[in-house]
């Protein structure tokens, strides 16, 4: 039985009813390693595992996307437990000057809606307090799931694209006009 953990205190970013999102750390090495050693986990997402743990913490030591850009992959905890389930978050591509909403979760995890709870709290905050006007999601056309999660928050088909080699599809949300 997990223990019940007090609000994450390091780098706290949002909230949802059921979630919180804190900025990715080195501490989070061995989640973030088991997270993308799982096959299943990253089928549709053109990324390879991880060799270690070490190389993980290594990736996690040179993420710089928040110093560059305020904003980027969040790891996202559980509620009531503080227990790593996966990340959400942004991430900007220079050559394209998009930012990308991007989400990866345990598959224990997968199926009780966390993903587009967290998409749509990110969307929000992208668009309410970091002033962002258009985001973007991508997935492969195979990824049936993720397309979902990007379709119930909000986001539009735009047109399909080569993903990694794969057939993908290209969705956008805007900063509806106030």
């Amino acid at each position: 039985m997990e223990k019940k953990a007090d609000r994450p205190r390091n780098q706290f970013v949002l909230e949802t009813r059921r979630l919180w999102f804190r900025e990715l750390s080195v501490a989070d090495a061995e989640d973030f390693y088991r997270l993308n050693a799982d096959v299943e986990v990253i089928r549709y997402t053109g990324d390879k595992p991880f060799l270690s743990i070490g190389e993980a913490r290594i990736f996690l030591e040179n993420y710089d996307q928040y110093e560059k850009y305020g904003y980027g992959r969040w790891a996202v905890l559980l509620k009531g437990t503080g227990k790593f389930i996966g990340w959400c978050g942004f991430k900007f591509s220079p050559e394209s000057q998009e930012t990308d909403l991007g989400f990866r979760f345990f598959r224990k995890y997968w199926g009780h809606g966390y993903a587009t709870e967290a998409a749509i709290a990110c969307i929000d905050f992208g668009f309410n307090s970091l002033g962002l006007t258009t985001l973007v999601g991508k997935a492969m056309k195979e990824n049936s799931a993720s397309i979902r999660v990007l379709e119930k928050s909000g986001m539009r088909f735009i047109k399909e694209i080569s993903f990694d080699g794969s057939a993908g599809l290209f969705f956008s949300i805007q900063k509806a006009a106030v």
